[in-house]
């Protein structure tokens, strides 16, 4: 997902997609762990790097209001 997109969204919907970002990264790693080899294992490491772009976004906009 594009940085570009992700600041586009309003905060709710980047908390809602945060949290089905991180069931999707259980699922993923859970899967990994029982079936030793993913489909595509590039795709546990892009969920990860999209919940780091939204946890960077949540707290830039959270130091914003605060100052």
């Amino acid at each position: 997902m594009k940085i570009k997109t992700l600041r586009a969204l309003k905060t709710e919907d980047l908390k809602t997609k945060l949290k089905e970002l991180r069931d999707l990264k259980i699922k993923l790693e859970t899967e990994r762990r029982h079936k030793k080899v993913l489909e595509k294992p590039s795709e546990l490491r892009n969920v990860r790097k999209n919940i780091a772009r939204i946890l960077t976004i949540l707290n830039e906009r959270k130091k914003m209001t605060k100052e």
